[in-house]
């Protein structure tokens, strides 16, 4: 498996014929800015997304639209994302999977809201916020967790599904801050590699994620932070 971070929350994984990817907040992406989104979003054949923020839908639209690729969310939101011309939709919601050739997606509750603010200020709502766990056929266990605080039924995850790899808000004032964050890492999981995301992307963010390796003490080891665009392999 090949996973590419792309900044904020947006990620490429690379698997067998299937290529997902995960909230595609590519243009606007202060991250991102300078790479090519033709070239990020090749071969897609998955978009999967968290919840309706501009932030994590980011290109989904634009993206569907040329390769024709399966649009991945919750109810609301993919069926609005229809309305914007995304034409091969997949719904789902809260505590349900969806199974592919090459992986399968459960949706799990996030603590966080979701919906599109129209420029006259309207705010359509789009549905429960969701983390988003991925099963391989080949491959560990991923835990996109979106846009969330904390919550104690993470040990529920941990049970269910003993996700390896995460990836996990950091920035506060819209996510969890780093040291809460830490500490729903260190408490409820037994992960081997930690990617913290939603960082330094937006002004009101914290600029690194510098605090959460701090609050991670000794399990500061698990953490990845890989370069822009570079893909690595788990």
């Amino acid at each position: 498996m090949k996973i590419t971070y792309f900044g904020h929350s947006a990620f490429r994984i690379d698997i067998g014929s299937s290529v997902i990817l995960i909230d595609p907040f590519l243009s606007g992406n202060p991250h991102f800015k300078g790479k090519d989104v033709e070239a990020a979003t090749q071969g897609v054949t998955h978009i999967v997304l968290s919840h309706g923020h501009f932030d994590h839908v980011g290109d989904a639209v634009d993206i569907a639209n040329k390769s024709g690729c399966k649009v991945v969310g919750a109810f609301e939101l993919v069926q609005w994302l229809s309305k914007q011309g995304a034409a091969n939709i997949e719904p789902g919601n809260t505590g349900g999977t969806i199974t592919f050739d090459d992986f399968s997606v459960t949706f799990t509750q996030a603590f966080h809201s979701s919906g599109h603010v129209e420029e006259n200020g309207t705010v359509t709502y789009l549905g429960m916020p969701n983390g988003l766990v991925f099963h391989f056929k080949t491959g560990p266990t991923v835990y996109h967790m979106g846009d969330t605080d904390i919550f104690g039924d993470m040990a529920l995850i941990e049970e269910l599904h003993q996700p390896k790899v995460a990836m996990v808000p950091v920035g506060d004032r819209l996510t969890m801050g780093a040291a809460v964050a830490a500490i729903a890492c260190r408490r409820y999981f037994n992960f081997d590699k930690i990617i913290p995301i939603h960082w330094g992307t937006l002004p009101i963010l914290d600029e690194t994620p510098d605090k959460f390796k701090d609050a991670m003490e000794d399990e500061a080891g698990k953490i990845v932070i890989p370069p822009i665009g570079e893909p690595f392999e788990v």
